[in-house]
């Protein structure tokens, strides 16, 4: 049996999530992407191709109200008018976005890392629970209650799939990376 050490298994989670949140990005991109409905009446508009300008970052699916913004550059605004008092030009969402889903995807990767060097159980699964678990608790239950999306029954099924499966792809990553990393570290 293998030595347990935490800020070992905290940095190899740190850097798989990191790498995890790149390849979460790449598998949305390739996923046709569905808006939810524009109107009552239920349907769901046709699938529509990913621009590359426009990602849906980590719980991005499920957009916000304003400026149809995703929820990781509403997070990154928020951060910035309430630590800096500044309001992000369009530019800097540009960048902070995709900050935030890193930080975000590295530090969950980091605890992740930290539990699974010392509760194996965690990594059970090979990382898909820990993906389901970031998919249901993040998307489904803490972007709507920070008012960071619209609410769930408000999105076709098939958002919600696209979500669960990219959380899949990032939870599977992170699990593999980090059992490579822990090796090398």
């Amino acid at each position: 049996m293998s030595e347990i050490h935490p800020i070992r298994g905290l940095a190899a989670g740190l850097l798989a999530g990191c790498a995890a949140s790149w390849v979460m990005n790449q598998f949305q991109q390739m996923r046709p992407l569905q808006q939810p409905p524009a109107s009552g009446d239920g349907k769901s508009p046709a699938p529509r191709q990913a621009d590359p300008q426009e990602h849906k970052e980590h719980q991005g699916l499920h957009q916000s109200d304003e400026a149809d913004e995703n929820a990781t550059v509403k997070t990154a605004r928020r951060i910035s008018r309430q630590v800096f008092q500044h309001e992000l030009t369009s530019t800097e969402k540009n960048l902070a976005g995709p900050a935030v889903h890193y930080a975000y995807g590295s530090l969950v990767g980091a605890l992740y890392g930290g539990l699974a060097e010392i509760l194996p159980g965690v990594s059970v699964g090979a990382g898909l629970p820990f993906g389901f678990a970031l998919w249901l608790l993040g998307d489904e239950i803490a972007v709507p209650a920070l008012d960071l999306g619209k609410h769930p029954k408000e999105y076709p099924a098939e958002v919600h799939a696209d979500a669960l499966a990219a959380h899949f792809m990032y939870g599977a990553t992170t699990d593999l990376m980090r059992r490579v990393l822990r090796h090398v570290l």
